[in-house]
C-alpha cells in the first residue's frame, strides 16, 4: 500500500481546487421563435428542437386581478 513520505500541507491541497470554476453559459437564438436557449435543447417557448416540434409548449395562465 503506498503511503506519502510528507505531509501534504494545506495550501497544496487547497491549491489543487482553486482553479475549478463555473462556465458561462453559452445562450443561442432559437431559430423559430428568436428566443435565447441553452444550445442542443429544445426551446421551451415554442417546442422546437432542429428545425422539428418536440413537443408542444404549456400555455401561461393570465392572471385573475
Amino acid at each position: 500500500m503506498a503511503v506519502p513520505k510528507r505531509k501534504t500541507s494545506k495550501s497544496r491541497t487547497n491549491s489543487r481546487f482553486a482553479n475549478w470554476k463555473t462556465k458561462k453559459v453559452n445562450l443561442v437564438e432559437c431559430p423559430q421563435c428568436h428566443a435565447l436557449i441553452k444550445q442542443h435543447t429544445a426551446c421551451p417557448k415554442c417546442g422546437y428542437y432542429n428545425g422539428v416540434q418536440v413537443y408542444e409548449p404549456k400555455k401561461e395562465k393570465a392572471d385573475k386581478e
